[in-house]
C-alpha cells in the first residue's frame, strides 16, 4: 500500500502524538517525583528506581517494532501504547495517593504502573517513529525530527504549566484527578491526530512479490534480530546511539550540583542555567531543521555531518565545562552550557532524522525492529547514564580531595565518550550494501552479547 508522502500538516499531527506522550510522562518522572520525596518524605532513591524501571522496560522496544513490521501497520500500535500509557500514569498517581497511608500497597501499585508507562512509552514511541520514516519525504525529515521533539518538549512546558495551577492546594486526590484528565486528553488527542493517517487496513491480498519480501507472521524475534544485527550499519548505528545517549544523559544531574560546588550558584542561578541550557537544546535543533537535509544520498551525509559535528561539539563543551573551573572563578559558565546545549540538540535530532533514513536500509521489511533496536539502546543509555554520572562523582570525590578536580575529571570522561560516539557515527553508511565484509558472517560474541540482552534474556 503506497501512500502520499505527508505534508507539514500531517508531520504537525504525528507531532500531537509525541506532545501527548510527552504530556503523560512529564507528570510521573517530574511531579510524581517530587510528591514522593517532599509530601511523602520518601528516599529519593524510590522514585529514581521506578524511572530507571520505566527506562529498562523499554529494552521491549524491538519486540513492538518487529511486531508491527509483521502486522505492517502502526498506528494500532501507537494508540495501543498510548492507552497502557495512559493507564500507567493515573495508575502511578493512585498508587503515589495509596502510599502516603499504605506504603507497600502504593508503591506496589506505582511499580506496576511504571513497567506499563515503559511499555506503553516503548510501543507508542517506537512505532511513531517509525511511521514518520516511512511516510516522511527523505528531504523533509531532518525539519520533522526537529518538530516531533519540539513539540514533545512543549507537551512537557505546558503539562507542567497547566498542571500545576490545578495541583494546588496539593491533596493526593487532586494529584489522580489532574494526572487522570492529563492522560484522557493525551488518548483523545492521540485519537484524533491518527485518524485516517495510515489509510484503510489492506482487505485484498498481498501480492505474491510483496509477500515474499514481508516478515511472516511466524517469524522468530530472535531469528529477526540476529538477521538485523549482522548488518554493519544497524549494528554500527545501535552502539553509536548508545554511546552517545550514554555521554548525553550522564551530565544531567551533576551539572547543577557542580554549579552550585565550584561556582557557588545559588538554587535559583543554577536552576536558570539549566533553563539556558534547555533554550541551547532547542536552537541546536532548530539549526538542524532549516540546514540539515542535503542533496547528497537524499540528505544523510548532511545529518551524518550534524550528528558528528554535534558530539564533537559537544566533547568540546564538555572540556570546557570540566576545566573551567580550575582556570578561574570568572569562568563563562552560563554560555559555557548554552553552548553545551546547542550542541547537544544538533547531534541528538540529527541522530534521530538519521533513525528516519536509515531505518528502511537492510533487509526489506525490518523498519520498525531497527527503529525499536535504536529505541532500545537510547532507553538503556539514559537509564544507565545518571546512575553512573551520580555514581563516578561519588567515587572522585572520595579519590580527590578538592571537588572540583573530582568533577573536572567527570565531565572530562564524558566528554572522551562524545568523542568516541563521533568516531561511530563518522562510520555508519547509508547506503544498503554491508561496508564490512562480515555481513554474512556468523554474529561473533559481542553480537549473540547483544541480542541476548535485546531479548530479555
Amino acid at each position: 500500500m503506497n501512500l502520499p508522502a505527508l505534508g507539514w500538516f500531517g508531520i504537525v499531527r504525528l507531532g500531537l502524538v509525541q506532545t501527548s506522550i510527552g504530556a503523560v510522562v512529564v507528570l510521573t518522572t517530574s511531579t510524581i517525583n517530587r510528591v514522593m520525596v517532599v509530601e511523602l518524605a520518601l528516599p529519593a532513591m524510590i522514585p529514581g528506581f521506578l524511572v530507571a524501571i520505566h527506562h529498562l522496560v523499554q529494552m521491549s522496544r524491538p519486540h513492538f517494532g518487529h511486531r508491527s513490521d509483521i502486522g505492517r501497520r502502526r498506528t494500532p500500535w501507537i494508540i495501543g501504547g498510548m492507552l497502557v500509557l495512559a493507564l500507567g500514569g493515573v495508575g502511578a498517581a493512585l498508587g503515589t495517593a495509596i502510599a502516603g497511608n499504605a506504603p507497600g500497597v502504593g508503591l506496589t501499585v506505582a511499580l506496576l504502573s511504571f513497567i506499563a508507562i515503559g511499555l506503553g512509552v516503548g510501543a507508542a514511541g517506537t512505532s511513531l517513529l517509525t511511521l514518520l520514516s516511512q511516510r516522511v519525504a527523505k528531504e523533509r525529515r531532518a525539519a520533522a525530527a526537529s518538530i516531533v521533539w519540539i513539540m514533545m518538549i512543549a507537551g512537557f512546558a505546558i503539562t507542567a504549566t497547566v498542571a500545576g495551577q490545578f495541583l494546588d492546594p496539593f491533596t493526593p486526590e487532586r494529584l489522580v484527578a489532574v494526572t487522570g484528565t492529563v492522560s484522557l486528553l493525551a488518548v483523545c488527542l492521540t485519537l484524533v491526530a491518527l485518524r485516517g493517517i495510515e489509510g484503510v487496513a489492506p482487505r485484498t491480498q498481498v501480492p505474491a512479490a510483496d509477500a515474499a519480501q514481508t516478515p511472516a507472521a511466524g517469524v522468530d524475534f530472535r531469528a529477526a534480530l540476529s538477521e538485523v544485527w549482522r548488518e554493519p550499519t544497524a549494528r554500527r548505528f545501535t552502539l553509536f546511539v548508545f554511546v552517545s545517549m550514554l555521554a548525553y544523559s550522564a551530565q544531567d544531574l551533576i551539572l547543577e550540583p557542580y554549579a552550585g560546588t565550584v561556582f557557588g550558584m545559588t538554587p535559583g542561578e543554577s536552576t536558570k542555567m539549566a533553563g539556558m541550557q534547555h533554550g541551547g537544546v532547542l536552537l541546536g535543533m532548530l539549526l538542524v531543521a532549516a540546514t540539515g537535509t542535503g542533496r547528497r544520498r537524499s540528505g544523510v551525509d548532511a545529518l551524518r555531518l550534524w550528528t558528528v559535528g554535534g558530539c564533537i561539539a559537544s566533547a568540546l563543551a564538555l572540556f570546557g565545562i570540566a576545566f573551567g573551573g580550575m582556570l578561574s572563578a570568572d569562568w563563562p559558565l552560563r554560555l559555557n552550557v548554552f553552548l553545551l546545549g546547542i550542541a547537544n540538540g544538533a547531534f541528538a535530532v540529527a541522530a534521530i532524522a538519521s533513525m528516519m533514513a536509515l531505518a528502511s536500509r537492510g533487509s526489506h521489511g525490518r523498519d520498525g525492529l531497527r527503529m525499536g533496536l535504536w529505541g532500545g539502546a537510547q532507553a538503556i543509555a539514559f537509564g544507565l547514564g545518571g546512575l553512573l554520572g551520580t555514581v563516578a562523582i561519588d567515587i572522585t570525590r572520595q579519590l580527590l580531595q578538592e571537588p572540583v578536580h573530582a568533577y573536572a575529571l567527570v565531565f572530562a570522561c564524558e566528554a572522551v565518550v562524545f568523542l568516541y560516539a563521533a568516531v561511530l557515527g563518522a562510520g555508519v553508511r547509508s547506503g544498503t550494501t554491508a561496508t564490512f565484509n562480515d555481513h554474512h558472517a556468523a554474529p561473533g560474541f559481542g553480537d549473540v552479547a547483544m541480542v541476548e540482552v535485546l531479548h530479555g534474556r
